[in-house]
């Protein structure tokens, strides 16, 4: 059961205090479980191009159908989340999760697959869509940048664990024991969530309707600082997303020739987006959270670039970078999110979201069209794009909040 309210005080969350420590542990813990599960079949993505006679482009939906459906449900989710409270559904949402987790890899066919993995991602909605909403409500402003950096973290930890823990079980029990045991290990660790998530305090639950829900998304879209940040969160989502998908089919192919375990292994590079958004979230609330994501998205371009030779230092080196930098980028962006929607800060998280989850899986999915044509260069250069565009986006756009209140 979640820790009661007088347990923990009525004042915002400070950073140090036990209250604060809880509570960013319980977030921490449900990104893991969340993001492992939504990419526990990543890794295992060349196994089922093999298995089931598919283009990779269609082996790669078991990633994008996920993200697609969990996008469309972000923004009906997070209005529930006004009506029955953000603790009650997140805890639904990872316990219908975990539940469809441990069907899946028993799944006949890969349309049976696809289909139970767009229904998972509509169960995976609760924790992204209410997390980002919640940390802002119950933390104080001057200390929201390290709780989300620490929420991102465990996104990162956790999407770090789905494709390395099936990557292994590859060369052990196969792909369908690889993805059981994830499964059971997310079970688990939803268990110390629910028993550690703190009830909401700032929130007051209220009747919700569409028209309340669309004129607060209007009301943000109205605002060019939120609608920037939403088009980030396709733009470098959508990219990140897309590297993944096919770089384990790259390091399978000629001149790398690595074994599937290995190829496994190189998600660990994870660990690099772990400690970057932790970083990045604390620098963004001492410096400013302008500077730090144009840092961060020089830093995904630079990581691209070194990518592009045929050579195992230099593609591993780039990823850490790229990594690094990707998250970093998000850390920032969905915390300035929560600083700057002073209301119907629900809509405005599940707007960011909706935007991160509709580039993974559209962005993720089309980008196969530049792999097969051009191989790794043509996917390089294609989510080259993306991160410019991003880049031009924060420069044009967002100077003229840096001196406001959502800046810092």
């Amino acid at each position: 059961m979640t820790a009661t309210v007088d347990s923990i005080g009525t004042a915002p969350l400070r950073a140090g205090t036990p209250a604060y420590r809880r509570t960013t542990l319980a977030l921490f813990v449900a990104g893991l479980t969340t993001f492992g599960s939504m990419y526990s079949t990543q890794a295992v993505l060349p196994e089922l191009t093999r298995v089931f006679g598919a283009a990779p482009a269609v082996s790669a939906l078991a990633v994008s159908a996920t993200t697609g459906l969990l996008a469309l449900a972000i923004i009906p989710v997070s209005a529930l989340s006004e009506r029955f409270g953000r603790t009650r559904v997140m805890t639904v949402s990872a316990v219908a999760a975990v539940l469809l987790g441990l069907v899946i890899p028993l799944a006949p066919t890969l349309p049976v697959l696809l289909g139970l993995r767009a229904l998972q991602g509509i169960a995976l909605a609760g924790v992204p869509a209410v997390a980002m909403a919640y940390l802002a409500e119950e933390v104080d402003g001057r200390d929201l940048g390290g709780a989300m950096g620490r929420y991102v973290a465990g996104t990162t930890i956790g999407g770090l664990l789905g494709r390395v823990v099936t990557a292994v079980g590859l060369d052990v029990v196969a792909w369908r024991g690889a993805m059981e045991v994830f499964a059971v290990a997310a079970a688990l660790l939803t268990v110390v969530m629910i028993r550690t998530l703190p009830a909401s305090r700032f929130h007051v639950p209220k009747s919700v309707s569409v028209g309340t829900t669309v004129r607060g998304m209007l009301g943000h879209l109205r605002r060019p600082e939120l609608t920037t940040l939403f088009v980030l969160a396709f733009l470098l989502m959508g990219g990140f997303v897309s590297v993944y998908n096919f770089l384990g089919f790259r390091l399978l192919a000629a001149p790398f020739v690595l074994a599937p375990g290995v190829v496994g292994l190189v998600f660990l590079i994870y660990l690099a987006g772990t400690v970057s958004s932790g970083a990045a979230g604390r620098l963004a609330d001492r410096v400013g959270r302008r500077r730090v994501l144009l840092a961060s998205i020089a830093t995904m371009g630079a990581g691209l670039a070194v990518t592009l030779p045929d050579s195992t230092p230099a593609v591993l080196a780039g990823m850490v970078i790229f990594t690094a930098g990707f998250f970093a980028a998000h850390s920032v962006a969905s915390g300035w999110v929560g600083r700057l929607a002073t209301e119907h800060r629900a809509e405005a998280s599940s707007g960011y979201l909706f935007c991160y989850y509709a580039g993974s899986s559209v962005l993720g999915a089309s980008s196969g069209a530049a792999f097969a044509a051009l191989g790794w260069t043509g996917l390089v250069v294609a989510v080259s794009v993306a991160v410019v565009a991003a880049f031009v986006l924060v420069v044009v756009v967002l100077p003229g909040s840096a001196s406001g209140s959502g800046e810092r």
